[in-house]
């Protein structure tokens, strides 16, 4: 079946870990992370196409604190199964989905690409911090993005994220397909479809903007043991909260 992902530019500036530059003739490559030279705060002086990190007015994370409540259509969730593609790309661990999958949120369809995690949440809640958070990412037809956020919290072990933690490559590597593993992301978004939106961006470089934030009023769980799996394998790689700058947050 094919892939999603990887090969577009969209999922290039999602997951992609290393830039090429050339410089009198010399090619250098130069890394960005979440700590150090490399991390958030420098990101937007790492490259010029990465300003928006610096210099973006709707950038993600946010704390999602006083939010307008407002009639609301609510998302349309049409997800079904294929098989796992799961890839390491250095900074989390992510499943890819077949096309198929799409959510539809005031007459437009969002198709589903990606599921990846951070350990601890982008987002906080009220001030709030979570262990984990899942972002499942979607695009349209005319390449608008559309991000559902699930916080997720200790508790019960989850068997959508126990398939995760048992293929999950424990360093870099490509994508795989894992035979006999079925994905669906209705086995992890909560029921109760609740959920506050925003305009954002990506949390990673370039940190695009014009980005549709739904981020899940409730929260998944899942067992101390597999938070910590999770976080040996992606280690701290959460940006930190930014500024919310009068965007309007309704619930």
């Amino acid at each position: 079946m094919k892939r999603i992902a990887l090969v577009s530019a969209l999922s290039l500036a999602l997951v992609g870990n290393v830039f090429a530059d050339s410089h009198e003739g010399h090619e250098h490559v130069v890394h960005w992370g979440y700590t150090g030279e490399a991390g958030p705060s420098h990101w937007g002086d790492l490259k010029k196409e990465y300003g928006t990190c610096k210099t973006g007015q709707q950038q993600s994370p946010i704390n999602i604190t006083a939010a307008k409540d407002i009639e609301q259509h609510a998302i349309k969730f049409d997800y079904h199964t294929s098989t796992m593609n799961i890839v390491n790309n250095g900074h989390t661990v992510q499943n890819n989905f077949a096309k198929g999958s799409s959510i539809t949120l005031d007459g437009k369809t969002f198709n589903l690409l990606q599921v990846h995690f951070h350990t601890p949440s982008e987002n906080h809640l009220e001030g709030q911090s979570y262990p984990m958070e899942a972002h499942f990412v979607h695009k349209s037809d005319d390449g608008k993005l559309a991000v559902v956020a699930v916080l997720i919290k200790e508790g019960a072990n989850n068997a959508f994220l126990q398939k995760i933690v048992d293929n999950m490559p424990h360093h870099e590597a490509a994508a795989k397909d894992v035979a006999g593993v079925e994905m669906n992301g209705a086995d992890f978004v909560p029921a109760e479809n609740g959920y506050y939106a925003f305009m954002g961006s990506l949390t990673t470089p370039p940190c695009s903007e014009g980005v549709q934030w739904l981020m899940m009023k409730s929260q998944a769980e899942a067992s101390k043991a597999q938070i910590a799996a999770l976080h040996e394998v992606m280690h701290t790689n959460n940006r930190p909260i930014q500024a919310t700058n009068g965007r309007e947050i309704v619930e």
